[in-house]
Parts: structure tokens; C-alpha cells; sequence
């Protein structure tokens, strides 16, 4: 397994190969329809840098007494296909789900040297436990689609698309 520290850069990205299996460390942000809308209608606004950064799409549950967050599975990233190129075009430079992703975000990829992350569905509770810090950095008023910027330590995640525009969905005929 690759171990990979955040803010990610193109170096960085140019090393990540569709079918690996990472171990991601730093600071992330989780981010899902609603946030994005709202990301994307007003890129000079947002509470964080874009630069190098990565994008969970999670909503975390709350967190139980005595833990850092609830569970935090990743959702379906198809739902933020439409805004996910502008944020790459903006310095994003990966993003975690599960799923395929559009022909559109794929070619925005390779564009702009970036990668699509996934992490398992049905183990939010496992994930959690990779989260060591859980800060509401924006819309709160959303709930669990608020902005979280989470400090997380050796996140297990498999690359599915890489900045080369290869995806290991179509690689092992996953529909």
C-alpha cells in the first residue's frame, strides 16, 4: 500500500496508478450535494483552499458519546458529476466515493492532474475510526451534508480512476 499525505500536489498524483491501494493521511473535506451547490455558485466564498485538497463525499452520522465522529461512509459520486469539474479546475485534486464517475469528470481529470479515490460502502464504522479530528467548517444548517474538515490517519482507499484516464471499473468490466 502507497502511504499519501494531503494537501495532495501533481507530483504526488502523477505516482497514483488506477488499482492501487492507498493509505491516505491529512486534512480532508466532506462535502455532498447540497454543499457542493453551494461550493460551485460562489468559488470565492468557500472555507477552504481548493489547492491540493480532497473531497469526501460523506454525511457522517452523529458521533456516539466518546467518539470523534459517527459513521462516515462514502455516498454515490455520480450525484456530484456536474460540479466536480469546476472544482478541479480550481486546484481540487481528488475525490472519495463510490461509483463511476462521468465520462465529463474523467477527461477533467487527465486535464487537471487529479484522481478519483473510493472507499468502501457498507463500512462507515471502520472508517470512522481512520478520523482523529471532526470540525463543522460550513453550512451547518444542513445537517449531516454540512462541510467537515476532518484530520484523517491511514484511510484505506483504492484508486479507481488516475490522472492517465484509466479507470479500474471499465479495466475489470464493472458496470
Amino acid at each position: 500500500m502507497k502511504k499519501i499525505q494531503t494537501p495532495l500536489t501533481e507530483k504526488t498524483i502523477k505516482t497514483l496508478k488506477s488499482g492501487d491501494e492507498i493509505l491516505l493521511s491529512g486534512i480532508i473535506y466532506t462535502a455532498r450535494d447540497s454543499a457542493h451547490k453551494r461550493i460551485v455558485s460562489n468559488l470565492k466564498k468557500i472555507p477552504f483552499n481548493l489547492k491540493g485538497s480532497v473531497i469526501y463525499y460523506t454525511g457522517p452520522t452523529p458521533a456516539k458519546s466518546g467518539h470523534i465522529i459517527g459513521s462516515c461512509g462514502p455516498t454515490s459520486s455520480y450525484r456530484m458529476d456536474k460540479y466536480t469539474p469546476e472544482l478541479l479546475k480550481h486546484g481540487l485534486k481528488a475525490t472519495i466515493g463510490k461509483g463511476k464517475r462521468s465520462k465529463e469528470v474523467i477527461e477533467a481529470m487527465k486535464k487537471y492532474k487529479a484522481v478519483y479515490l473510493a472507499a468502501t460502502g457498507g463500512i462507515g464504522a471502520l472508517l470512522s475510526k481512520c478520523v482523529k479530528k471532526a470540525v463543522i467548517i460550513a453550512f451547518p444548517e444542513l445537517g449531516c451534508e454540512a462541510i467537515y474538515k476532518l484530520e484523517v490517519k491511514n484511510m484505506p482507499l483504492i484508486v479507481i480512476n488516475d490522472n492517465y484516464g484509466n479507470d479500474l471499473y471499465e479495466k475489470n468490466d464493472i458496470k
